[in-house]
């Protein structure tokens, strides 16, 4: 049975996109990882099916460079990233764990017209020296940032065995039952196997750090998001309109602002929406977010996690760290029963998964049993199964930002309606639904799996011409 970690679910990385952006990032890495740079002159990457198709706007050639030259993402230095990228362009070369390699972007990226059967998000790196082929591996960009080198899985992930090794939503629910205990709990259990506490806190915390922080900086920022559509940031307007205006030097006095605002429905409302589009305008700017379970997705967590922090009866950080213990678990779920890649899926693997991980957490966190949980998670996949990715130009932009703030909503929806209802009387179960959700997948035309070649991608140009 595949054992992952809540913290392969969720990761710190750059967006704007986690089948493309991160994977290949993480893929460069192990690339480099293999060859001895010292013998080798030249790099090139081909990029086969939707990497190819959509890898411009997902910035898939920046990632690829950057995870080349060795950047890890959780690290880099994101107001950087263009000047590393201007010098890649100018000295036409890569700087290899420290050997010059000759790399010019316009020819040693190559964005291949077909698919590959290894996966709908493949990748091939070739070294070379003296015109000569020296190492040539294949990998496979799954889905929040998982890859898999050459067909076979690999992750970061050990090779351990969980007390409570976790396929489906009745096993899980059957731990809880045997011991007493929440979801979160058994997962903490589990976790314990992959990592020490002092790690596992560390971990939640660097989580929570940076999910804040990247919708502080979302309501911070003004601009143009890059990549040509023109999208106009909203988060900053938004939250100004909501705070009547007022002053914030620093993440501290934002927070106490937002704290300190009116909360009638209204506001409520319109908090949720600005704190997904806050990380969703990060994502699509190259900024820091936490893949949740993609980047594509990453708005919809923070934007409930902070739903609870400013407008329920918040009880301190413990009860944040299990909220992503049991929404972290749901993603694995529908990782290992399902899809969480929109090249395999649609968009219902990456926002209506995010939004079932959200109810769940949610609902556990306001009191809900176990099975309460599991329920707010079935309601909330239910109502986005279907869902399509067809991002205009390739870009995480449109609809995408605007779908996390719908995600979030239908998130807290999902977890109301399953505190006020008895899960025993349910009729559809989570099982149920991830297993529709693959069905779904499969079943789903391919121009609708983040090929940018039907829906609204598809249909903007005639929009435009008839403007």
């Amino acid at each position: 049975m595949e054992a992952i970690s809540i913290f392969d679910i969720f990761k710190i990385g750059v967006g704007p996109s986690s089948s493309h952006t991160l994977g290949p990032w993480q893929a460069a890495r192990d690339f480099i990882q293999h060859i001895d740079a010292s013998k080798i002159d030249r790099v090139r990457v081909h990029l086969f099916g939707s990497l190819s198709k959509t890898g411009r706007g997902h910035a898939t050639d920046v990632a690829v460079m950057l995870g080349l030259e060795g950047y890890d993402p959780k690290t880099i230095a994101t107001d950087q990233i263009d000047r590393y990228l201007q010098r890649i362009e100018a000295e036409q070369n890569l700087q290899v764990k420290g050997n010059t390699v000759a790399f010019v972007r316009s020819k040693d990226i190559v964005f291949e017209p077909s698919t590959h059967d290894l996966h709908p998000n493949t990748l091939i790196f070739h070294a070379w020296s003296q015109g000569q082929l020296i190492t040539e591996i294949t990998y496979a960009s799954v889905g929040g940032g998982f890859i898999e080198r050459g067909g076979e899985e690999h992750t970061t992930v050990a090779p351990v065995r969980l007390p409570h090794p976790i396929q489906r939503g009745q096993e899980l629910l059957a731990y809880t039952d045997e011991l007493g205990v929440s979801i979160s709990d058994v997962v903490h259990r589990n976790e314990l196997h992959f990592r020490t506490e002092a790690e596992i806190q560390a971990s939640l915390d660097a989580l929570l750090d940076t999910i804040i922080d990247s919708v502080y900086r979302g309501c911070s920022t003004p601009g143009v998001l890059p990549g040509g559509l023109n999208v106009k940031r909203r988060a900053l307007s938004m939250c100004h309109q909501l705070t009547d205006g007022a002053d914030y030097a620093n993440r501290k006095e934002w927070l106490d602002v937002v704290h300190n605002s009116p909360k009638h429905f209204k506001n409520i409302n319109q908090w949720i929406s600005c704190f997904a589009l806050a990380v969703n305008e990060e994502n699509a700017a190259l900024g820091r977010i936490v893949t949740s379970p993609t980047n594509g997705a990453a708005g919809v967590i923070p934007a409930v996690l902070l739903y609870y922090y400013f407008f329920c009866d918040y009880v301190g950080k413990d009860a944040m760290r299990q909220f992503l213990f049991t929404a972290g678990e749901v993603g694995c779920l529908f990782k290992k029963g399902a899809t969480i890649s929109a090249a395999v899926g649609g968009c219902q693997a990456e926002i209506g998964v995010s939004s079932a991980m959200a109810a769940a957490g949610l609902t556990e966190v306001l009191g809900g049993s176990p099975r309460q949980a599991l329920m707010a998670a079935e309601i909330a996949m239910e109502h986005h199964l279907g869902l399509t990715c067809d991002p205009i130009g390739g870009l995480v932009q449109i609809p995408c930002i605007e779908r996390n703030a719908m995600g979030a909503m239908k998130a807290i929806t999902a977890a109301h309606l399953a505190l006020s209802n008895d899960p025993e009387a349910a009729i559809v179960h989570l099982d149920t639904v991830i297993k529709t959700m693959w069905d779904t997948a499969q079943d789903m035309n391919g121009k609708y799996k983040e090929t940018s070649e039907g829906g609204l991608a598809f249909n903007l140009p005639v929009v435009l011409a008839n403007c």
